[in-house]
């Protein structure tokens, strides 16, 4: 657990001196908050929200294609875009969901 924190910690401030976005952005990304709706989940499955950004972090829910939720702010962990949300009728249950199945209101 130590060396995950440190190794974050690294990676911040590397990210910070070689001048990313903010929040990991380039032009053309998404804004960084407003609301979005879930979409593009497909058949009977749900968006997971989970507790941090990766697929590796448990699952905190499940959110069907139409739910709005708030964005905070989005960064890239690999290959994917997460996204920091909210439920906008729930904002206390909060998490990460990808950003392939957001489309901004």
């Amino acid at each position: 657990m130590r060396r995950a924190i440190l190794a974050l910690t690294g990676a911040l401030a590397l990210a910070a001196m070689a001048g990313c976005a903010p929040g990991g952005m380039g032009p053309g990304d998404m804004g960084p908050s407003g609301l979005y709706e879930v979409t593009g989940v497909e058949g009977d499955d749900m968006l997971k929200l989970r507790a941090g950004p990766g697929t590796g972090f448990r699952v905190i829910v499940g959110v069907p294609n139409g739910t709005v939720l708030r964005v905070g702010s989005c960064d890239r962990t690999g290959g994917t875009r997460w996204c920091r949300v909210s439920l906008r009728e729930a904002r206390g249950l909060q998490g990460h969901v990808s950003y392939a199945y957001l489309r901004r209101l």
